[in-house]
């Protein structure tokens, strides 16, 4: 691809992250330019229709929403990460619509207003993971041995948990030896690696203790206890 790629970032956005391992995989040189979502520049919204990142800037052409991105960059660079296969490639599809459905259950998780709240939207997501356990293979990746975007779309999703497992033990991963598997093996992927800042952990914990919620209380709790 010979047009210069920019894609519009944010630090802690897990959809940016999907771009930018896509990119990584298929080793296609991008620049990546954050912005600060709070004060989001005209230039921004003028290319983002609704506001969000990421944005992937292709020459004066702007595409915005990481689904769309990711498709699109696997219909113009090698290698392929989609199966050949029309409904293979459609189950992927679907897997990666589920993983945007686990971020969501993240958002309601991390602002939780108590912890009766915050326990039951734990069990929602241990739910989901669950339905990950009945859908995964032989590993160690979701289709295999091959990466694909839906490995993609889960990489940043496991990274969450890095985070919440500092925090408390939620049960997340009990009797779940596929999904930990996958997660383990995603971890260790240098294009899932380099998709997030090194200072990611400490802005996502200075994120979430930010919140008022439930969670927020045992960031800093756990900080106090810590400290003395």
């Amino acid at each position: 691809m010979s047009v210069p790629l920019v894609l519009v970032s944010h630090a802690l956005c897990p959809y940016v992250q999907r771009a930018a391992i896509v990119l990584a995989e298929k080793e296609v040189p991008f620049d990546r330019r954050d912005i600060d979502l709070a004060r989001k520049p005209g230039w921004f919204l003028r290319v983002s229709p609704l506001g969000k990142t990421p944005v992937l800037l292709v020459g004066d052409e702007a595409i915005f929403e990481s689904a769309v991105i990711c498709e699109y960059l696997d219909d113009t660079t090698l290698p392929r990460l989609h199966p050949a296969h029309a409904l293979e490639r459609a189950r992927h599809r679907s897997w990666m619509e589920f993983g945007s459905s686990v971020l969501n259950l993240i958002g309601a998780f991390y602002n939780a207003p108590d912890e009766r709240t915050l326990r039951a939207r734990a069990a929602d997501i241990r739910e989901r993971l669950q339905q990950l356990e009945l859908a995964l293979g032989s590993g160690p990746l979701f289709a295999g041995s091959s990466f694909s975007i839906v490995d993609a779309v889960f990489g940043p999703v496991f990274r969450y948990f890095d985070v919440f497992d500092s925090i408390a033990d939620f049960g997340y991963w009990d009797d779940l030896p596929k999904v930990r598997r996958w997660r383990e093996a995603l971890a260790r992927r240098p294009s899932i690696q380099l998709a997030a800042s090194p200072r990611y952990p400490a802005l996502l914990m200075a994120f979430l203790v930010q919140r008022g919620s439930a969670l927020s209380a045992m960031c800093r709790e756990g900080a106090t206890t810590s400290s003395t």
